[in-house]
């Protein structure tokens, strides 16, 4: 005897009968809508998702939620193609053995549209990573909204968006450009910690070229418009951008191995063999004196990390300043440091945007911050001041201020004016702050201040050019020596370049177990 299901057609009637249904649907489920549908996605260089997921996953941890879920939308001939999944798998597994929560649009099922069934599994997903308190990563590869379902699939997008605000700063959420993501879609990457991108195959933009040909008349690429090595070098929007899939995945796996599971707690530990007491003695010739020479600040860090190893956000966008993660003693840290071979190191608008999100991620997740200090000052100009450099320059003001984490700052040569504030000084709560012996602290550069406290002087002179650097030389020697800070407190204590890892790996280890609170309020005010 066997009964009838209008949607599946008769039914065995016995378990066992039953149990081989269910695997062949399941069977049916991971294999896709055809296998021309799958060789269609590889043709265009990409991975199905299932292959995403495996490379992602540790081997057989990943555990998939509501496999079987089928939208119920009629209409335009959906009715008749109600495919398993909807296009998107969604489901947990591990990462060197921590729980991770994943969602990957199926390119292959309606494009990757969302539709109302699709954002429910989303949604789904997301409330159980951060009941979890563990890491979400979407993977995605979608062709924005499901036009046929109508604001059912725009409703969907708000519950994800809600998600990602609520989850921001309670859990790490990394989004993976694998596809196109166009439209509202881009929200809830931006919304996110971190957006990595896949070159020639992920793009990603609010209004497509048409769009943009149609209103302005300007003719582009996808990629051109929304590619990439466009969002990793010129918006901002993606940190890390990739030449394939596999290495792209590769890389967020690394990332997620030097990230805490939530905020409640610590980033993972990682053993080293590289001792906490080495010397750098190659730092003593890695920076010039002169703070007009310019040197490579990652040739600084590499010397400074354990083992040299350090993963760099935002690589190629505003490279006057280094964000990056790395481990101390094998302990996860974040640093920030100017760069002074890309505009001697001077902060401006884009810096100070890259270095504030950096160090609000950072205190959010626990992680100590160390700042590096070589810079001359804000970037001087029109196009800066009316871009709003103040505006902008006060975010990483503020997100100094507001962090709690230990925080170590380091000075190794020029640290000038507003600048040398606004990069953590001790005066806007930097626990510990530290000088080589060629730091020079001052509210400008000796020719500068010489210029405007002696002008007079300088003018009436018979020799202006030589009362000049005389002046020059009396301000370096009255309020620019290495000692000056000091002697006043503001530095806690000027240190060997070449004892500089071990003085920050015994200075962390002091700062473990710091304990700092915020005011009680709902949230702050940031700048904007």
């Amino acid at each position: 005897m066997t009964v009838v299901d209008e949607t599946q057609g008769e039914q065995p009637s016995d378990t066992r009968g039953r149990v081989a249904e269910l695997l062949a649907l399941r069977e049916q489920a991971r294999r896709g809508p055809s296998e021309r549908a799958t060789q269609a996605q590889h043709a265009k260089g990409k991975l199905t998702a299932r292959e995403r997921i495996e490379l992602l996953l540790d081997p057989g941890s990943f555990k998939e939620v509501e496999q079987l879920r089928r939208h119920r939308a009629t209409g335009f001939g959906l009715e008749a193609k109600k495919p398993y999944t909807d296009g998107v798998i969604t489901g947990w597994g591990t990462v060197e053995g921590r729980t991770v929560f994943v969602y990957a649009h199926d390119f292959r099922i309606f494009g990757g549209a969302l539709g109302e069934a699709h954002a429910t599994k989303i949604h789904k997903i997301m409330d159980m990573a951060i009941s979890a308190g563990a890491p979400l990563v979407s993977l995605n590869d979608g062709a924005g909204a499901r036009i046929q379902e109508g604001v059912s699939a725009l409703a969907g997008y708000g519950g994800i968006f809600q998600r990602n605000t609520r989850a921001s700063g309670v859990i790490p959420q990394i989004s993976v450009m694998l596809g196109p993501c166009a439209g509202g879609a881009a929200y809830s990457p931006a919304l996110t910690d971190f957006v990595f991108m896949v070159r020639e195959t992920s793009q990603m933009f609010i209004t497509g070229p048409d769009v943009v040909k149609a209103v302005t008349g300007e003719e582009i690429t996808q990629n051109g418009l929304g590619g990439a090595d466009v969002h990793a070098e010129t918006s901002g929007v993606a940190h890390f951008a990739y030449d394939d899939e596999e290495t792209c995945i590769a890389e967020v796996r690394y990332l997620i191995g030097m990230l805490p599971s939530n905020n409640r707690e610590n980033p993972p530990t990682a053993p080293s063999d590289d001792p906490a007491d080495r010397r750098s003695d190659v730092l003593l010739d890695l920076v010039p004196a002169d703070g007009n020479r310019p040197y490579d600040m990652h040739q600084v860090i590499e010397e400074l990390v354990d083992d040299g190893d350090y993963l760099e956000i935002h690589e190629r966008w505003a490279r006057n300043i280094i964000c990056a993660l790395a481990r101390l003693d094998g302990q996860v840290v974040g640093i920030v440091a100017n760069q002074p071979q890309a505009l001697a190191g001077v902060l401006d608008i884009e810096a100070s945007e890259k270095a504030a999100r950096f160090v609000q991620m950072c205190d959010a997740f626990n992680i100590p911050i160390i700042t590096l200090l070589d810079v001359p000052g804000f970037l001087p100009g029109v196009d800066q001041e009316h871009g709003g450099i103040i505006r902008h320059g006060a975010k990483l003001l503020y997100a100094y201020c507001n962090a709690t984490v230990p925080r170590i700052s380091l000075i190794l040569r020029k640290a000038y004016g507003g600048a040398y504030i606004v990069m953590d000084s001790q005066s806007i709560g930097a626990d510990l702050t530290y000088a080589w012996p060629t730091n020079e602290i001052a509210v400008m550069g000796a020719e500068g201040a010489a210029n405007v406290i002696f002008r007079r002087q300088i003018a009436e002179a018979e020799d202006p050019e030589a009362m000049r650097a005389r002046m020059v030389k009396e301000y370096k020697a009255e309020l620019m020596h290495p000692y000056y800070a000091a002697e006043r407190g503001l530095v806690d204590d000027v240190i060997d370049p070449a004892e500089t890892r071990e003085v920050l790996i015994a200075s962390l280890a002091m700062l473990r177990t710091k304990h700092a609170d915020l005011p009680s309020r709902k949230h702050g005010n940031p700048p904007q």
